[in-house]
């Protein structure tokens, strides 16, 4: 069983939620560090039915002087039930664990109700440190790192399904659209925009919708924690810049498998957004895990100077560019360059395929396996959590 990074939230005997993508190892970790806990399952259909007719019920489950912690999974199944989670933490001084891997729900109903009496946490996929030298990159590339493909023996249909039950039991069930159809056109449209500059009429066009649905399904995508919007960095801009975000899904698998491909594919160049994909969903990892406060951004002028990812926080100022071939020269670096004119005192990597550290200037050239070893202390986090 992998080890995760993720410590943080049992420092403390405080009640939290835990949120993430279904696949990420929620249960596992949870399995796995609280054995002894008293754990509700709300994909389990009897424990469902019972606590989503009487929340209160909860109580039935919960012996009499208990002092462990209570795992609640899939929290918002039944939003109502945080109410009484917060009865509970309240007046009993119980500890709770609340799942989820849908934001929306947990958002309108009950979520400020915890406010102060429940700490929240993000899960992610797997990160090199805890894959070790179990990590693959040319396997990462197309299947991505949800913990179930390390051992999956047909990680392609493990992935297909995923998707398919994700559309089935949190689209539909939750009722975040009418026209699944629609919708399915649209995850497609979407993939195309992978590590893209959104431009929301000629998706809204290629799904055969209006614009204001298209926006609302990106915010769907959001709310399921499987799409996320990179903004654009303008602080302090001198030149103009380009301002629509860009988007990534969150693993580079789950990309990989709604993505259509066609024998006119470029696979080097769908493999080039996936290791843009596979260094931001690692970011974004370090980011919760370590509490380093970072933001993240892309750079884009109008006359077409870009850099992949701005990490930009209190602990730092970053730049990386990303490129998937073995070779890298000083024009790779241009983009990099011409940000640090603007902005003094930013740090300049240059994340390739190859085997060999290499200075242009200011921007340090490094192999994207040691990148994503040496994350963490780049990023200025070299203390065990």
């Amino acid at each position: 069983m992998l080890s995760r990074i993720l410590k943080r939230p049992l420092r403390y005997r405080k009640s939290f939620f835990l949120l993430g993508p279904r696949g990420v190892g929620k249960t596992c970790w949870i399995k796995q560090n609280l054995p002894d806990a008293i754990y509700l399952d709300l994909l389990d259909t009897e424990v469902y039915v019972t606590l989503l007719a009487n929340p209160g019920r909860i109580l039935d489950f919960i012996p009499k002087d208990y002092d462990g912690w209570i795992v609640i999974d899939e929290v918002q199944r039944i939003p109502e039930l945080l109410n009484e989670v917060h009865r509970l933490i309240e007046r009993d001084d119980y500890v709770f664990v609340l799942t989820g891997s849908s934001a929306r729900s947990l958002r309108k109903k009950g979520v400020n109700l915890l406010a102060g009496r429940a700490l929240i946490y993000h899960m992610h996929p797997l990160l090199v440190q805890e894959l070790d030298d179990q990590f693959d990159l040319d396997k990462a590339l197309m299947f991505g790192m949800l913990p179930a493909i390390i051992s999956e023996p047909d990680p392609r249909s493990y992935l297909k399904a995923y998707v398919s039950a994700y559309l089935r039991e949190e689209v539909v069930q939750e009722g975040l659209t009418r026209n699944l159809a629609v919708f399915t056109r649209f995850l497609e449209a979407a993939s195309f925009s992978q590590g893209q500059i959104l431009n929301m009429a000629v998706i809204a066009r290629e799904c055969g919708t209006s614009q204001k649905n298209v926006s609302n399904y990106f915010d769907v995508l959001d709310d399921l924690l499987i799409g996320y919007r990179l903004p654009a960095f303008n602080k302090r801009a001198k030149r103009q810049t380009v301002q629509h975000p860009k988007f990534y899904f969150f693993d580079a698998g789950v990309y990989q498998v709604i993505r259509p491909k066609d024998f006119a594919d470029e696979q080097s160049r769908i493999d080039g957004v996936a290791l843009e994909t596979i260094f931001l969903q690692s970011l974004r990892a370090i980011n919760d895990y370590y509490d380093l406060e970072y933001r993240f951004y892309y750079w884009r002028t109008k006359t077409g100077m870009e850099v992949d990812f701005i990490v930009y926080g209190p602990q730092g100022f970053f730049a990386f560019e990303i490129k998937k071939s073995k070779r890298v020269n000083r024009m790779d670096a241009k983009g990099l360059l011409s940000f640090k004119e603007e902005f003094h005192g930013v740090s300049l990597f240059l994340i390739y395929g190859g085997e060999k550290e290499y200075y242009f200037g200011d921007v340090k050239a490094v192999p994207i396996s040691k990148a994503l070893s040496d994350l963490p202390a780049i990023l200025g986090k070299e203390l065990a959590l």
